[in-house]
């Protein structure tokens, strides 16, 4: 009896151009193996690499190729030649003549065959199937385990390809990298029909092969919902940060009709951290992307829906409803909007940091490309917390983490326990009074130049990584001349808007804004884009719990 196969969709593949004995070994093959594994035949050397192609494409797993030699265009052997580039790991078997049995010996060689058989093989249970029983054990004991279903192809110094892993990796859609110069790479792409001058290439799991896919797009074809279900709702949260997932849980949970959008991916910049330590109840700390894959996926059990790669771009009042567009003209308007969109980190304006973006300089942890840091220096730009977080978690495996910070110290900005860890920690070091000056390299970063603020001084030193957490820039401008910011951008709400005791001038209510209320009644603000934010993890999630419970005292009273 034929044992299962790992998988349900694991094959055994047959090529013969004679219709006849391909349906006859199609038949035998199914009769001891059908239940276990999926029969495909095929009745030219062509068509079976068509179908092998696909069935790579979408990772199926291909564990024996029976091929015909007889066959016009292309023989046998020249097809398990290029089935080998295909499924290197398959195992080969060629149909025969007796008088072809001198070509069969000549394609061990050629093309590694695992066996040959002569036709007829009856009966197959003498001839054919002890044969393939032996090969199969031996494939199953062989290094075939399947890849994560969606797959990337692309180059290691590449901004391109280094979003898209981020993206996938933020979302937690399972996948697997390949670089465009491996052997796996070069198989996926030919499978695909690229030739590698565009990369990055996302193969699905449904086997779609995606050519430098936008967010928009990727999002669709890996299971992400971009679109919403409705046209109205009750609360509109902008942001899938803290402070947004905290307001779709609690706006969910009770009873309100909740979509979050979100531009990118959930988290935030706190979904980006290694490990947060100080969040109330998580005593052994917790990380980034296990705290936001929780929250995700508790907001969702309540029945908010959850947007991603949903750029918004306006926001509009309509009467009683608050209408949000998005980048591709399309709207969705509710009762109340909370806008958590959270900040960015800025950029360096040292000059060839902006060149080597994604190529060996990143904003945030990037934590797909910690990997890669093994046993190399690591410069972090930053003295706040979530600098402190990279660079204990990069420390693990770098050779050295060196930490710029502009100011005297970290004592300013960062978490006391965090600093003591860091003196701790023998390969990590602080410079202070310390910045980029510039950055060089071809393709990827290589230098940086430092100079101390103090004296001047400059130093060229060897780098392959730079981890860039600078500043706080709002993401507010798209809603310039809608709600009332500061100077920087930060949104105004609640005391803030009235420091003279009266309300802004546009302010139609008989009521003061509430404590997270924007210049526009019924639009909350919560998190880091609120101006004079506390900018810590636990309190965006309380203001986003505070800005559902304002938005029911809003509804009450409307």
């Amino acid at each position: 009896m034929a044992q299962a196969a790992d998988s349900a969709r694991t094959v055994i593949l047959t090529v013969d151009d004679d219709p006849g004995v391909s349906r006859a070994v199609a038949r035998d093959l199914r009769r001891r193996y059908g239940a276990a594994y999926r029969i495909v035949r095929a009745e030219s050397g062509e068509s079976a690499l068509d179908a092998l192609r696909e069935l790579k494409l979408r990772g199926d797993l291909v564990a024996v190729i029976l091929a015909d030699y007889r066959m016009p265009q292309m023989n046998g052997i020249e097809f398990l030649e290029q089935a080998l580039d295909v499924y290197p790991g398959a195992r080969r078997v060629l149909l025969t003549a007796y008088a072809d049995t001198s070509a069969a010996i000549d394609a061990i060689n050629v093309v590694d065959l695992d066996h040959y058989l002569l036709k007829p093989w009856d009966p197959p249970e003498e001839k054919l199937y002890p044969v393939l029983d032996d090969l199969l054990d031996a494939w199953r004991s062989s290094d075939y385990r399947p890849v994560p279903a969606t797959k990337v192809v692309g180059h290691r110094w590449s901004a391109r390809s280094s979003e898209v892993r981020e993206f996938l990796a933020r979302n937690q859609v399972p996948y697997r990298w390949y670089s465009a110069d491996e052997p796996e790479g070069q198989r996926l792409l030919a499978a695909a029909g690229a030739d590698g001058q565009r990369l990055p290439l996302v193969v699905t799991a449904e086997g779609t092969p995606l050519i430098e896919p936008d967010a928009p797009e990727l999002a669709a074809q890996v299971g992400l919902a971009t679109t919403p279900t409705a046209d109205f709702y009750d609360l509109v949260v902008i942001g899938g940060g803290p402070a947004g997932l905290g307001a779709a849980v609690y706006g969910a949970s009770e009873g309100l009709r909740t979509v979050l959008v979100e531009r990118s991916a959930t988290g935030g910049q706190a979904g980006q951290s290694s490990r947060i330590e100080n969040y109330l109840g998580f005593p052994d700390g917790v990380s980034g992307g296990q705290l936001t894959d929780r929250a995700r996926r508790q907001a969702t059990k309540f029945g908010a829906e959850i947007l991603t790669a949903r750029e918004v771009t306006g926001l509009e009042v309509n009467g009683s409803a608050r209408v949000v567009r998005f980048s591709d003209g399309s709207a969705v308007a509710a009762h109340s909007v909370i806008l958590a969109t959270g900040v960015s980190y800025r950029q360096l304006a040292a000059p060839g940091c902006d060149d080597l973006t994604g190529c060996g300089v990143f904003y945030g942890s990037a934590l797909t490309e910690a990997a890669s840091c093994q046993g190399h220096d690591v410069y972090i730009v930053g003295g706040a917390n979530s600098a402190g977080q990279a660079a204990m978690y990069l420390a693990r495996g770098a050779k050295s983490v060196t930490l710029l910070v502009r100011g005297e110290s970290l004592a300013a900005s960062m978490s006391h326990y965090l600093i003591q860890q860091i003196e701790e920690s023998s390969n990590i070091s602080v410079r202070a009074r310390t910045v980029v000056e510039s950055a060089h390299g071809d393709g990827h970063l290589e230098q940086l130049t430092l100079r101390d603020v103090t004296t001047g001084q400059t130093e060229l030193v060897d780098a392959q990584w730079l981890f860039v957490f600078i500043g706080a820039a709002p993401l507010t401008d798209w809603l310039d001349g809608t709600v009332l910011r500061d100077e920087r951008g930060f949104i105004l709400a609640g005391p803030d808007l009235t420091p003279d005791g009266r309300p802004p001038a546009d302010w139609a209510l008989d009521r003061p804004p509430y404590h997270l209320e924007t210049s526009i009644p019924g639009v909350f603000v919560a998190g880091d884009a609120r101006a004079e934010s506390a900018k810590r993890v636990a309190s965006a999630v309380g203001e986003g719990a505070m800005a559902v419970m304002l938005v029911h005292r809003y509804l009450e009273q409307s």
